[in-house]
């Protein structure tokens, strides 16, 4: 059986799923707070004891705080204890330039407040332009916090090569990297990879389900046309197009599904196991919507892929001429396709 747990740093395990946060933000529909909390512990329940979220996010470190206070009413400060939760801190754009020491102790602080803890338990950074170069003085300033206690441990988002490389000769002490990587988008693997085998770095994996196009829903259906749902379908749809379009999505589809049948799963669960069997990935983050959705989720970790599987995915896969440059090279161009539609100042106005 795999492992359903991962020791990211010394001390600290993890669930190799992680519940990820960001479709309770409200972009993907109103959100009942009562039955949110109630999702995020049904989630603890069913073996998902790790979450995701972020400064940016909004509403969604309080939820999780309320979840882990719940938790800790109902069933002790142990079941509370139990719950890790991961959040980034995501500098606004137009604040770059003059980001300081009081700027990022100041999210800190908020997200301890959110979250109801006297400690992150991983603290996600993540910096919009290279062109600015204070990424590595922030850095700093929450290694300062972490010495302090009030960050357990230090992570980075979507950073490339050459400035993570930057920031381990800074001293700065990363224990693991958000990024995206799944069966459409294999950039992590190019370079990324090899060097977090030196540094004894581990991925922690968004878009693993392309949004949901790597599902059932979409085997066999025409491309789809803009006006796209939400957001998340809006930026997936742009990796499809830059794995090879849509006719080799579908044929990728209806590989997985072959696979899935093979193990009674959905596509889903098959992708986010892929992405759990690649080098240097310490887990998946999936979204849920429901209860239901949790329970499935749960079920990523008990899936094993066999040779067989992998190599069938691999053949559709050399296909594909694969998405360019390093991991978020292509999200970082703010003119380009990918990087047009991101938001770039979420942390405007925060309290």
């Amino acid at each position: 059986m795999p492992l359903k747990t991962f020791e990211l740093a010394p001390g600290y395990a993890i669930s190799r799923v992680i519940r990820g946060g960001w479709q309770l933000a409200g972009g993907h529909g109103a959100i009942d707070r009562t039955q949110a909390v109630d999702d995020l512990i049904a989630a603890f329940d069913a073996g998902i004891t790790t979450y995701d979220c972020a400064d940016i996010y909004t509403g969604v470190e309080e939820l999780i705080g309320a979840a882990r206070l719940k938790l800790a009413q109902t069933r002790g400060a142990s079941a509370a204890a139990a719950m890790r939760v991961h959040t980034k801190l995501v500098p606004d754009l137009d604040k770059l330039a003059t980001v300081n020491r009081a700027y990022i102790r100041g999210i800190v602080e908020q997200s301890l407040g959110r979250l109801k803890t006297e400690q992150l338990d991983l603290v996600q950074f993540h910096w919009w332009d290279y062109a600015h170069g204070g990424y590595i003085d922030a850095l700093g300033w929450l290694t300062e916090m972490r010495l302090e206690g009030k960050v357990r441990n230090i992570g980075t988002t979507n950073f490339d090569t050459p400035r993570m490389t930057e920031i381990f000769n800074a001293g700065i002490p990363v224990v693991s990297q958000q990024l995206q990587y799944s069966v459409l988008d294999r950039r992590p693997a190019r370079h990324l990879a090899t060097l977090a085998e030196q540094k004894g770095m581990h991925f922690l994996c968004y878009g693993s389900v392309a949004g949901g196009f790597l599902s059932e829903k979409w085997l066999g259906q025409p491309e789809p046309a803009s006006p796209l749902e939400n957001r998340s379908l809006v930026k997936y749809k742009l990796i499809i197009d830059d794995f090879g379009g849509w006719a080799l999505f579908q044929k990728l589809l209806q590989t997985l599904a072959r696979i899935a049948a093979r193990h009674g799963v959905d596509i889903a669960t098959v992708t986010s196991a892929w992405t759990l069997a690649q080098p240097r990935v310490a887990a998946v983050i999936v979204g849920a919507r429901n209860q239901a959705h949790a329970l499935a989720n749960a079920r990523i970790m008990d899936l094993a892929l066999a040779a067989e599987d992998m190599a069938e995915i691999a053949a559709v896969q050399a296909e594909s001429p694969g998405l360019e440059g390093d991991v978020y090279t292509l999200e970082r161009d703010r003119t380009g396709r990918h990087g047009s539609i991101m938001h770039y100042n979420l942390n405007d106005g925060r309290t």
